[in-house]
């Protein structure tokens, strides 16, 4: 039977805690509720091993790490004031922080995110083979924002090259607006993993990159159960083709992402796809219980 992994993006911001609760000890609470976190800190800054050594000591043995490739590896330029260094260097210590969940056994997979004036060119296309090149044997998750590469033009070359060089593609749910989107793609490119990561729909907040305040809204999204029902048909096609899904839930700027993948876990469970709750966990807003 197909795995299937729900968690969230990030655990720090989410109403999984009561309140007060320490940031030294979320991970391992968050690791009650879900079994699968996707780590945004390396996007910001490539960490220190002894970092990732403490993270895979704080969770239980069947949990599993969805790592996003740091900035410069995914063209989003580099942070005033990280070193120079060459593109060489930059893979090479992101691999190394990384090697005590790589070790572990419990990373699922490194997401390579890129931005959404990333298109569909023979240069870019270069560059994701040079990564897997650099990466031979990790699990590559690379997630497109540019609609070029699911135009009717590009959209069976996209796949077949990704499946090609063994990379993961990632499937999204999130908000139709133009160039800077992509619309819901549910192909597998790899036999073992598959991942889907859920945005929201907020049309005016995936817009509003010029606002001061756009990361506050640009994921503010709540799912209802209808439009959750909606992905159990495309679930079904893809766990067919896969060995193990998982669905990681990003629309938390006004703390829905937890709630969501709590819903989902239930109507999976429903379908009988993956064992149920015996003892579900609360969930936590502004200090209420809800």
């Amino acid at each position: 039977m197909t795995e299937i992994r729900v968690g969230v993006c990030g655990w720090g911001d989410h109403d999984l805690y009561p309140p007060k609760t320490p940031s030294k000890e979320k991970l391992a609470l968050y690791a009650r509720h879900f079994d699968v976190v996707e780590v945004d800190s390396s996007y910001h800054a490539i960490q220190p091993p002894e970092r990732w050594e403490r993270w895979v000591q704080e969770t239980p043995s069947g949990f599993r790490f969805v790592v996003k490739a740091y900035r410069e590896m995914t063209g989003h330029g580099r942070p005033q004031r990280a070193p120079e260094r060459t593109r060489e260097e930059v893979f090479d210590l992101f691999e190394a922080s990384i090697r005590p969940v790589t070790v572990s056994g419990k990373l699922s997979m490194v997401l390579f995110q890129f931005p959404p004036w990333y298109d569909c060119t023979r240069e870019h296309v270069r560059y994701i083979r040079w990564c897997r090149e650099r990466y031979p044997t990790l699990p590559l998750a690379v997630e497109f924002r540019h609609r070029s590469w699911f135009s009717p033009r590009f959209q069976e070359k996209t796949l077949q090259f990704l499946k090609d060089h063994e990379l993961i593609h990632v499937v999204c749910d999130e908000p139709q607006a133009g160039e800077g989107s992509v619309p819901i793609v549910p192909a597998v490119t790899h036999s073992e993993l598959s991942l889907i990561r859920f945005h929201g729909r907020n049309r005016e907040g995936w817009e509003a990159s010029h606002r001061p305040d756009w990361r506050e809204i640009r994921y503010a999204y709540r799912y209802s159960e209808e439009e959750l029902r909606e992905w159990l048909s495309y679930l079904h096609h893809l766990r067919e083709r896969s060995k193990q899904l998982i669905l990681l839930f990003n629309n938390n700027s006004q703390g829905d992402a937890a709630n969501n993948a709590k819903q989902m876990i239930r109507l999976l469970a429903e379908k009988g796809w993956i064992e149920p709750s015996a003892d579900p966990l609360p969930v936590f807003r502004q200090g209420t219980l809800f």
